[in-house]
């Protein structure tokens, strides 16, 4: 399968992102969101024990350096990537250690614990992103590793249920200590005030960083970071469903409707367009 069609067929916000970009510069993108959608299959497949997926990504980590004879085409591609655009080996090897936390943490003590991993999985990403997509100013890294952030805590948010069904719990065990909220209660799925002002404490947090990226964000930088706004555009919507809905997360599936992500993408090609300052209102 090429690097096309598994972008095609994730039907990704990420996708929607790149059609701001040239031809040239979104096929390149293409190959890294398909490099990133493979080593998150790897982790997520239901059909791998624990060793087989750590053997996979060990050997995507030797693919990333090194041709081998029965290697699939897209790791070629992402030679071509690392090559043409002097990127970092060790970025790209991030993203893969934040699926191998995936392999053996169920739980995070501390936010601190936790922005590690949100670096590894969302920030790295976001760091060889900008390299594709085009900066002039270095202080657009800031932009990457704070808008990563606001991502996919946003992420974290939305799949509180789902990532209940998997064993998984990203909300800090020091938030819920904070707000008296227990595992136990979560675990069970109780929708009550305590929940309510854990997820409110969740969501002020994940537009903290929305508005540290928006902050960070080199005027000069903005129309070629037009896939990035759209990206941020796209999840602060989601966040503010969210929210307006209260968090029904345990029973609710969040989406933006086609409608609001077509909106907001032309809102987004138009500022980048005009090179208006980006906002974090919804």
């Amino acid at each position: 399968m090429n690097a096309a069609t598994i972008t095609r067929q994730s039907k990704s916000n990420l996708a929607l992102a790149f059609i701001s970009l040239g031809r040239e510069r979104k096929r390149d993108i293409t190959v890294f969101y398909a490099f990133c959608r493979v080593i998150d299959d790897i982790g997520d497949s239901a059909k791998l024990s624990v060793v087989e997926k750590r053997a996979r990504l060990a050997k995507w980590r030797q693919m990333l350096r090194a041709g081998e004879l029965d290697e699939p085409p897209l790791a070629r591609d992402v030679r071509r990537l690392i090559e043409k655009y002097s990127l970092s080996h060790e970025m790209l090897e991030e993203i893969i250690a934040g699926v191998e936390m995936d392999l053996s943490i169920l739980r995070y003590a501390t936010f601190e614990e936790l922005r590690v991993y949100c670096y590894r999985v969302a920030s790295a990403v976001g760091l060889v992103s900008i390299e594709i997509f085009g900066y002039r100013n270095p202080a657009c890294k800031q932009y990457a590793v704070e808008l990563g952030l606001a991502l996919q805590i946003t992420n974290i948010i939305r799949d509180v249920g789902k990532d209940l069904q998997d064993g998984r719990i990203y909300l800090p065990q020091e938030d819920l200590a904070r707000f008296n909220y227990s595992e136990t209660e979560l675990q069970a799925r109780q929708y009550n005030e305590c929940f309510l002002c854990l997820m409110e404490f969740e969501a002020a947090r994940a537009r903290d960083f929305f508005c540290r990226a928006a902050a960070a964000l080199p005027s000069q930088d903005r129309r070629a970071m037009a896939p990035a706004e759209i990206m941020a555009s796209i999840y602060r919507g989601l966040l503010r469903q969210i929210e307006l809905d209260k968090f029904r997360v345990f029973e609710e599936e969040y989406r933006l409707s086609k409608l609001e992500k077509a909106r907001r993408i032309a809102t987004q090609l138009l500022k980048s367009f005009l090179n208006l300052s980006p906002r974090t209102s919804v």
